[in-house]
């Protein structure tokens, strides 16, 4: 019998108690099995964030830097500009890095105003 045919016959009142209970429970457990593959998954994400993170605030100075400048600076074929900016972001939240403007000459030679992070 599949799912639906024993959804349907529950909804008709056709199975007795001890199949339904025996339905649920298989559902449950197939749930939980699912929840901790998922956990499992989230685990291993924060842990390549996590290094990713630590890699940016090593490359941090004393000096402000583009979130391009730090992107160039780490190896990686994954590594990119938003990843880095926001592991940045997460760093000034966290009071070890501090941000502010700063003038960068753009590809057209003209300066623009861009953010700059550095050691807090």
């Amino acid at each position: 019998m599949t799912k639906r045919e024993k959804f349907v016959a529950i909804m008709n009142d056709e199975l007795d108690h001890d199949a339904i209970v025996e339905f649920c429970e298989a559902e449950i457990a197939a749930l939980d099995k699912k929840a901790e593959k998922a956990r499992e998954r989230a685990a291993v994400k924060r842990a390549e964030t996590d290094e990713l993170k630590a890699v940016v605030a090593d490359l941090l100075t004393d000096e402000p830097q583009t979130r391009d400048a730090i992107t160039a600076m780490i190896d990686g074929e994954d590594v990119t500009v938003g990843k880095v900016g926001s592991r940045l972001t997460s760093l000034v939240h966290d009071g070890f890095a501090a941000k502010e403007k700063m003038q960068v000459e753009g590809a057209d030679g003209k300066t623009k105003s861009v953010m700059g992070y550095k050691l807090a």
